[in-house]
C-alpha cells in the first residue's frame, strides 16, 4: 500500500487529530535502561544518546528528566514517504502562528509534536490549510 504523493490532495484531505495526553522527549544511553519498551512511543538512536518519546506520566514514573512537554497531533492521511511539500506546508502554517514543531514521518502518517500550550492554536492552523 503506497501513500498519497499529490500535495493538493494531501492538504485537502488530511485530518489533524489531537491525541490525548502529554508527551516528553528524554534520553538514555541505551535501550536497556527502559523498564518497558512497549510504553515508548518511538525512539531514535543519535550519536550522543537514544532519544525516547513517551507519555509524561511514564517519564515521571521512571524518574526520567525532560524539559519540554508536548501535545501530539497525527495527520490522518496516508502520505507517501516520497511526497514533496507536506512537511513544508504544515511547518510554514505553524510558523505563521509562532509555533515550533517537531516532526516524525512514519510509514502511514506524519506526526507533529508541539508545545502543550499551543495545541489548540496549532489545530486551527492545520485545519486552515484545508481551505487553501
Amino acid at each position: 500500500m503506497t501513500g498519497e504523493k499529490d500535495l493538493a490532495v494531501l492538504l485537502q484531505n488530511m485530518e489533524p487529530v489531537l491525541n490525548a495526553g502529554e508527551y516528553v522527549f528524554c534520553t538514555v544511553e541505551n535501550l536497556s535502561e527502559i523498564p518497558d519498551i512497549d510504553k515508548v512511543l518511538f525512539f531514535f538512536r543519535e550519536t550522543e544518546a537514544v532519544t525516547v518519546v513517551l507519555k509524561k506520566g511514564t517519564a515521571n514514573e521512571w524518574s526520567m528528566i525532560y524539559s519540554y512537554i508536548a501535545s501530539w497531533i497525527t495527520l490522518n492521511i496516508h502520505s507517501s514517504l516520497e511526497a514533496v511539500g507536506l512537511t513544508a506546508a504544515f511547518a510554514n502554517a505553524l510558523k505563521q502562528e509562532n509555533i515550533s514543531c517537531n516532526v516524525v514521518a512514519a510509514y502511514f502518517h506524519d506526526h507533529i509534536f508541539i508545545a502543550k500550550e499551543d495545541a489548540e492554536k496549532a489545530m486551527k492552523a492545520l485545519h486552515a490549510l484545508k481551505m487553501v
